[in-house]
């Protein structure tokens, strides 16, 4: 649902002086809205609607109708004026007036002649609250008068000669439209040469044969009556004889050096030059006070006229039109004044006002010259209107007190002068009106989540209603500090959340009642793009796939659309679209381009785009595609004062042409070296019009750019040092900040060389006190950005500017910025503070506000000093610790939160300024209530035997109050980890120590232990124990000295173990600081270290060992840092030459043995080695399998590679029996491994080793060359 932003606030012109403390005390209007069905029953004065325009100009051939709506309640009656005195039109039959309208309908079709009904015309809409009237409506019929008749004579000119054919065309109402054509009535061709002025003239600069012709025609179009008129033909002959000699430029129009031109504020200022000359002048333009406007600034007829749209009193001034041949130029000078009809500041707005309240109408106007303000009510002169005791007219404002229904009325406000009016229409409508909420019921509004939501409230009610916003049934009124309250009664949630989502009411209120209305909010998860396109460079006739994966809110289906340049895809079967991709087929040159992936929802948008770049087939050599050659041949022309025109012969665009020029400037002067950004031209001009800044040393360089990328820079142009002028801005940043009492230091940031505008640059700094009625000091200084003024009186406010100033004059006025003298420490602490003690770990804190005067300095808040009092003795003994609070802003009360139960503490309150702070409040001590205890502060079971415990605890570090007795809970817990009953006991609070006996034995039991006082419990520490099941003293089991040896990507964990023996131990790790679960590893055995594999490399991990079984216990955490990973610093030797000879060596070697080996078996018995290994295998020593996750022994810290699968030797060639089950030192009664008759060893080395059942004599088979060389390497 699509929601209408509101503004937030309304804002008021200011009154005059006298009106201040009257309009503070204003009240806003509302506009009534007429719902028939809402508000049917209250009255309004007349508004005016719909009318006809000032200047109306009609057809003479149709009816005349003059339009005349209002709104009132009740309806208006309507009556007219025609120039200046009443239209009855019941007298005249071929005048009527719509029903329910003021509208005139003027028949003159059937008769009458539209002239008689010319005049100035004015509607009245009246009711019993007021009258308003409409605008004079001067009504004219059409005119399309046709040319007087002339005779022609035929014009005979030489080559080259200049021409001006007249045009004159008839005056008629509006004026015509005026073309050129011929009998054919094809329009004449222009150019720079030929073309038509402003008045209608056709000028030639210079004649040529080809102009010769016995047509030149001048139209006269009258679109009001769709009419063209034309006048008589023009015969011009030129004469093809020697042509005329040569000539300078000469203005055909305007006349002379100097012309004067006015236009009014808002329409398009059109100025004209049009020169003769051969060969044919080119026409420039400038401004010689400045430079002209780039948006609004716009060329017609071949440059010669220049349009300047929605001119302002700032486009006055003097315009310089430049003809100009290879003989010469010509200047004219156009001086340029723009008046201005009147135009609103301010227009007077309808009020509703409640009987007895006070209000305003102000009417502020604008125009050159100033506008004269004029009042009526109800049509009529307030001069001359009935008296109204509650109005007090006051220049453009109306003001109005202890309002009663009778001052009711339409107020007119007229602002004219000599260029025109306005006329506006304010009524004052005085009702009492409950409040009204017009938005209907139930609306359910969706808004996207992080997007800002604005819930509509639209009301009335006079008095004006107060509005309030509650979130649920029973919450409370929201407030600006989360949410935006509207004028309007719009709530806005600026960030709305999930947790936005809910009813939320709008309750109006006022004095004569209340209502409210419920509105509902839904907030919905943002569409987003997860999988977006991706740039692609793909082959001609090849095929191309763009991916576009989408996220949305489930209950939001969202559109997914394909553009193509920002267009619709081309209509080819080659592009196709399924639910995430689009394809394109057999891809051509024209395919190239940016493709956008766009998804819309009811709610929201989101695209994505990848550009396609095409480029040819790799068989057929592609050409050479780079950036462009550098432009050369740098050349300055037309140097005038503040511009230039630079040309230059464009590089090679290596196959890829040249979309555009950038252009850079140098300033040799101010900043050698340094190259700035001038302008940008399409690729196709050669010749670009710089505009300068006075006084830089110019040099110009010029880069082309294609779609491959940017040349290099050109060589530099010529230098063109501009002239001197005076500064054309001032200092940015201008600030006033006192350092000291009596000091105020002005600082600016200061022009650089270039915008100087020439030498001598200076600072004028001037400054005086703004409440007081001093003359302005001012000092000149140079090179510094700061200047300081001593001798002010202490935080003082000031005006202060900076203006910037040359050698050859003064920058424009600047503006006034207001700064402050230096803040000195507050004089008057806070009084009257008091304490009010909330709970036991809260106070609020009340104080006086001290007087803004003894602040000296910009108010930054007050703080709170408090710290808890100590005895005599401890004060010696310890420094007493201050806490500190700052309230910001000139609040009077804050909440000082965090104390401790049960004590006494003192504070006092300052004041703080810019400077620091103001003297201390006198000490104020206040007590905190008793609060409940901490826990205990430890909790030990000593002394186990069959049927008792005994325990021992420390008191509560911070008891908060008195303690009055302890409570133990305990509990049995059997083998599957139930719990027994539980059992309550209380403890004396003098006790320490307690025994428990008549326990079951062999039993463990859980303890829950806390301290009370008379507030309440405190918090709880638990332990557990067992009773032993004979009168040996048992052992608590307990892990310690965890330690971790960490290399990249696996650690060695190692622990100490004291307690109970077979307990099965488990190793718990993750990542520090994570939120994931523990990962669990099993540790075979009773061992006491564990190896954790797979770890990422420079990664924290916290690690914990635990019993499993009914011993439970867990040590304490530890934390390591896995290694960085880093490349091997081992020389890889399987790449040197020796080391590559040996192995073949070796392997020859090991392939005989192996053929020898084989023979033998064949040749030999099977022996049972199998079983005798199973009889006398060591449980201690098991073959290591590759899900265990344990190791023998720790790694060498220096060797951070695993070993190779099927390998178990270190790389230094030891072998160790920890490190490996198949180590050659432990193969004896127990070793899982194969002789041969001569007892040479066959057996293969493996990582990974099964129990294979004893089949009598079977042997296992060969051993594999592979496997025997991974083994030895």
């Amino acid at each position: 649902m699509q929601l209408k932003i509101m503004p937030k606030k309304k804002h008021f012109s200011a009154g005059r002086v006298p009106l201040i403390l009257f309009l503070c005390q204003m009240i806003r209007a509302l506009d009534v809205p007429l719902d028939s069905k809402l508000l049917g029953d209250l009255v309004q004065p007349p508004t005016i609607t719909q009318q006809s325009p000032k200047d109306y100009i009609i057809d003479p051939r149709e009816n005349i109708v003059i339009q005349c709506e209002a709104k009132g309640k009740p309806p208006p009656s309507f009556s007219w004026t025609r120039n200046g005195t009443h239209f009855d039109i019941d007298k005249d039959p071929l005048v009527t007036m719509k029903p329910g309208s003021g509208t005139l309908v003027i028949n003159i079709m059937s008769e009458g002649k539209a002239e008689t009904y010319e005049g100035v015309y004015q509607c009245t809409a009246r009711n019993e609250r007021g009258a308003a009237i409409s605008n004079n409506i001067v009504v004219r019929p059409s005119r399309s008068p046709l040319w007087t008749k002339e005779r022609l004579e035929p014009i005979t000119l030489r080559n080259g000669q200049s021409l001006v054919l007249p045009c004159r065309p008839p005056i008629g109402l509006p004026p015509a439209i005026i073309f050129w054509m011929d009998n054919s009535f094809q329009r004449l061709p222009q150019s720079e040469r030929v073309s038509q002025g402003l008045n209608g003239d056709l000028y030639f600069s210079n004649v040529l044969p080809e102009d010769t012709r016995e047509d030149y025609i001048c139209y006269a179009r009258f679109n009001h009556t769709q009419t063209i008129q034309q006048k008589q033909p023009i015969s011009l002959k030129v004469i093809s004889a020697k042509p005329s000699k040569e000539r300078p430029p000469t203005f055909l129009t305007p006349e002379g050096n100097e012309s004067l031109k006015e236009e009014l504020r808002g329409n398009v200022l059109s100025l004209e030059c049009i020169a003769e000359g051969l060969p044919t002048p080119i026409i420039y333009w400038i401004k010689e006070d400045g430079t002209l406007p780039v948006n609004r600034t716009f060329y017609q007829n071949f440059k010669k006229t220049l349009q300047i749209t929605q001119v302002s009193e700032a486009d006055s001034g003097n315009y310089q039109c430049i003809a100009k041949n290879t003989l010469g130029a010509v200047h004219h000078t156009i001086s340029v004044t723009v008046k201005a009809a009147p135009y609103w500041i301010s227009a007077p707005q309808n009020l509703v006002l409640s009987p007895g309240e006070n209000g305003t109408l102000i009417c502020r106007a604008n125009g050159n010259p100033k506008p004269r303000i004029g009042w009526l009510t109800n049509g009529v002169p307030v001069e001359i209107a009935p008296d109204d005791p509650s109005r007090k007219i006051d220049g453009d404002t109306i003001i109005f007190s202890n309002v009663q229904e009778r001052s009711s009325a339409v107020y007119q406000c007229n602002a004219s002068n000599e260029y025109g009016y306005l006329l506006a229409n304010a009524f004052v409508n005085v009702l009492a009106e409950p409040p009204r909420i017009l938005t209907s019921a139930n609306i359910l509004y969706q808004v996207i989540a992080n997007r800002p939501a604005l819930l509509d409230c639209a009301f009335f009610g006079s008095p004006l209603p107060t509005i309030e916003w509650f979130k649920g049934t029973k919450g409370s009124a929201l407030h600006e500090d989360i949410y935006v309250l509207h004028d309007n009664g719009t709530l806005e949630i600026p960030v709305a959340q999930k947790d936005s989502t809910g009813t939320y009411t709008c309750v109006a209120r006022n004095k004569l009642g209340m209502a409210k209305n419920e509105v509902h909010l839904e907030i919905k998860d943002p569409t987003r793009i997860i999988k977006q396109p991706e740039y692609a460079v793909v082959q001609r006739g090849s095929k191309v796939s763009f991916e576009c994966k989408v996220k949305h809110d489930n209950t939001l289906i969202p559109t997914i659309m394909w553009l193509k340049d920002n267009g619709e895809l081309p209509n080819d079967e080659r592009f196709s679209v399924d639910k995430d991709h689009l394809v394109v087929t057999d891809v051509s040159d024209d395919d190239g381009g940016v493709y956008t992936c766009a998804a819309n929802t009811t709610l929201d948008s989101v695209s994505a785009s990848a550009v396609l770049r095409v480029v040819a087939p790799t068989p057929t050599p592609a050409p050479v595609y780079d950036v462009p050659n550098p432009p050369f041949d740098l050349e300055l022309t037309n140097q005038l004062d503040k511009s230039v025109q630079l040309t230059w012969t464009p590089g090679d665009d290596n196959n890829s042409p040249i979309t555009k020029f950038i252009i850079e400037y140098e300033d040799a002067m101010h900043e050698a070296g340094i190259w700035h950004h001038q302008a940008e031209v399409s690729g196709t001009q050669t010749t670009a019009q710089l505009t300068l800044s006075p006084y830089v040393n110019y040099s110009f360089r010029v880069m082309a750019e294609n779609s491959i990328g940017r040349s290099v820079p050109s060589e530099a142009s010529e230098q063109y040092l501009t002239k001197a002028a005076e500064p054309d801005q001032n200092p940015m940043t201008v600030e006033g900040l006192g350092t000291e009492p009596d000091n105020l230091v002005i600082t600016w940031k200061p022009l650089n060389g270039f915008e100087s505008n020439g030498p001598g640059l200076q600072y004028k700094v001037s400054w005086r006190q703004k409440d007081g009625d001093d003359e302005w000091t001012s000092v000149v200084v140079a090179n510094v950005s700061k200047y300081i003024v001593s001798g002010t009186p202490t935080f003082v406010p000031y005006l202060i500017k900076v203006q910037a100033l040359n050698d050859v004059g003064f920058a424009p006025e600047p503006a006034e910025v207001m700064g402050h003298s230096g803040e000195d420490l507050p004089m008057v602490a806070p009084g009257n503070v008091r304490v009010n003690v909330v709970n036991s770990t809260l106070a609020e804190v009340h104080w006086d506000p001290v007087p803004l005067k003894s602040v000296r300095g910009h108010l930054q808040g007050y703080r709170i000093y408090y710290w808890k009092a100590q005895s005599s003795s401890k004060r010696n003994r310890r420094h007493i610790e201050k806490k500190i609070l700052t309230f910001q802003g000139n609040k009077t009360h804050g909440m000082l939160p965090g104390l401790q139960p049960y004590s006494h503490y003192v504070l006092n309150v300052r004041v703080v300024n810019g400077k620091g702070e103001g003297p201390a409040s006198t000490d104020r001590g206040f007590h905190t209530p008793e609060g409940v205890p901490s826990a205990p502060s430890s909790l030990k079971i000593v002394n186990p035997t069959l049927d008792s415990l005994t325990l021992e605890w420390d008191p509560p570090s911070h008891p908060n109050g008195v303690l009055t007795e302890y409570t133990l809970r305990y509990q049995p817990i059997n083998s599957t980890h139930e719990l027994g009953p539980l059992v309550d006991l209380k403890i004396p609070a003098n006790k320490t120590r307690w025994t428990l006996n008549h326990l079951n034995f062999s039993t463990r039991y859980k303890f829950y232990f806390y301290a009370q006082t008379s507030v309440g419990s405190g918090s709880q520490i638990t332990e557990e124990a067992i009773t032993t099941v004979d009168e040996v003293r048992a052992v608590n089991p307990r892990i310690s000295n965890l330690t971790a040896a960490a290399a990249e990507t696996y650690a060695n964990i190692s622990w100490e173990y004291e307690g109970p023996e077979h307990v099965k131990f488990y190793v718990e790790y993750g990542v520090a600081g994570s939120k994931e679960e523990w990962r669990k590893e099993i540790v075979n055995d009773s061992r006491s270290f564990f190896g954790l594999k797979g770890l990422m490399p420079g990664t924290a991990y916290k690690v914990r060992v635990g019993a499993e079984g009914d011993s439970g216990f867990v040590s304490s955490e530890d934390v390591f840092e896995t290694g960085p990973a880093m490349a091997s610093r081992q020389v890889d030797i399987a790449t040197q030459g020796w080391f590559i000879g040996l192995m073949c060596a070796v392997a020859l070697l090991i392939l005989i043995l192996l053929i020898v080996c084989f023979i033998r078996r064949n040749k030999g018995g099977k022996y049972p080695v199998k079983e005798k290994e199973d009889a006398h295998a060591d449980p201690e020593i098991q073959p290591m399998k590759e899900d265990d996750g344990t190791f023998g022994e720790y790694s060498d810290a220096e060797d951070h590679k695993p070993l190779k699968k099927g390998s178990r030797t270190p790389s230094d060639r030891t072998v160790k029996k920890e490190d490996s089950d198949d180590s050659l030192v432990d193969y004896g009664e127990g070793v899982n491994g194969q002789f041969n008759e001569d007892g040479s060893f066959i057996g293969q080395y493996s990582g990974k080793k099964e129990k294979e059942p004893a089949e009598g004599n079977e042997s296992s088979e060969a051993p594999s060359p592979v496997n025997a060389m991974n083994s030895f390497v």
